[in-house]
């Protein structure tokens, strides 16, 4: 299962810690304990009834798993990435914004991005764990073990991913105040770095979800 391996050191957990001033290394912990403090009593029954289920997973035998080891898993995760990376470069906020309008234009550019990125990746996401169900029982165990973890700490990653703009504004304000010649193009520039690497967290269970699908389409015979 691809969890969100050394996140305390991922890039963009880096930028808002420069952003905020924040000692990224100050709070870091073992990724064990970082997991535990996250699932509360339900959380740990719902992960262990998932244990149990996929059990039943070993001795299938998936119909269309010919089929399936043969699509082009990586094509269709690469394709979306390059669109939402196009969006976020060519459009985002490269539109200059008056000063005199601060930071919520900037806010609300970065909340649609947002929005559209987590509908594309939820939506591959699916797609994705749809073919690997396909392809054997092992990757069945995975796909389904993938949508168990996305119901148990979805909901708060996405509240912690709406903490983004917020550490965002306190560059703004930083750069701002500073006054320094070209300030909106640093910002604007720091806005679509930290966008690009929230798209790469984002990501992270779509790309081990396809790493393991290829990884088995190099046993098959």
């Amino acid at each position: 299962m691809h969890l969100r391996r050394n996140f305390s050191s991922s890039r963009l957990v880096r930028l808002l810690s420069d952003a905020a001033s924040v000692d990224v290394d100050a709070s870091r912990q073992d990724v064990a304990e970082k997991l535990g403090l996250w699932l509360g009593t339900l959380d740990t029954l719902q992960l262990h009834a998932a244990h149990q289920s996929i059990k039943a997973f070993a001795q299938e035998t998936p119909a269309h798993a010919r089929a399936a080891t043969s699509h082009p898993l990586e094509e269709d995760v690469q394709r979306v990435r390059a669109a939402l990376v196009q969006g976020i470069t060519a459009n985002g906020a490269a539109q200059a914004i008056d000063a005199d309008a601060g930071y919520a234009p900037y806010r609300q550019r970065y909340l649609e991005q947002q929005r559209h990125i987590e509908s594309k990746i939820a939506s591959l996401r699916s797609h994705v764990r749809q073919i690997l169900s396909r392809a054997s029982p092992r990757l069945k165990q995975l796909a389904y073990l993938d949508t168990v973890m996305e119901q148990v700490i979805g909901g708060r990653e996405q509240r912690l991913m709406g903490t983004v703009p917020v550490l965002l504004e306190k560059r703004y304000e930083q750069l701002r105040r500073a006054q320094d010649d070209g300030w909106q193009d640093t910002f604007r520039q720091a806005w679509q770095e930290v966008l690009l690497a929230e798209m790469a967290v984002r990501l992270q269970p779509v790309v081990g979800l396809m790493e393991a699908f290829s990884n088995e389409v190099k046993k098959s015979p």
